[in-house]
């Protein structure tokens, strides 16, 4: 049972295919359905890994690994069908390789990585999730209005944004640290 938020991470990610599929062949019910149980899984294993205390070095990059793929994947997917606008694509986007080749560096020139997702950066996941939920929705049924899902995606673009500047002092702050600590 201790592998099982790590299972429900690949399943997460198994599911990133059929999402986009049925995304470019205009079925967008099943398209949500499958986007809902992905959102759902992401709640789960990590329930699951904090209340049962089943964490892993390997659920520590799966986990938001397979949150960067989805949301990449179906941001992008979702601009280039018209359904979300562009520019907030190219926010989710240029957030996610900021963060990535931040760790990246931080990694290769500091050592490891000890962090955890901070508040902000749930909220960011958590309203990509909603958004996206709600462009599917308004794909599949024509609800909600247009006016809400322009606040969302403001809503979307302001946490984002604010992700990903307090990532980079973050990042920036434990370099400049380590690198002023004496030996």
């Amino acid at each position: 049972m201790r592998h099982l938020p790590n299972l429900i991470c690949l399943i997460r990610l198994a599911l990133i295919w059929p999402i986009v599929v049925t995304l470019h062949a205009g079925r967008h019910v099943p398209a949500l359905v499958l986007f809902m149980a992905a959102a759902v899984s992401d709640g789960l294993d990590g329930y699951l890994a904090k209340r049962f205390n089943w964490t892993s070095e390997l659920g520590k990059i799966l986990d938001p690994a397979a949150d960067k793929l989805l949301l990449v994947t179906v941001f992008v997917e979702c601009a280039w069908l018209g359904l979300t606008p562009w520019w907030l694509t190219a926010a989710v986007v240029a957030r996610d390789v900021l963060i990535g080749l931040g760790a990246l560096t931080f990694r290769l020139w500091f050592g490891p990585l000890r962090g955890r997702p901070t508040p902000i950066s749930k909220l960011n996941t958590g309203a990509q999730l909603a958004y996206v939920m709600l462009v599917l929705l308004n794909a599949a049924t024509g609800m909600p209005p247009r006016e809400l899902l322009d606040a969302g995606a403001l809503l979307t673009f302001a946490t984002t944004a604010v992700s990903g500047v307090h990532y980079v002092l973050t990042f920036t702050r434990r370099a400049w640290v380590q690198a002023v600590r004496p030996s």
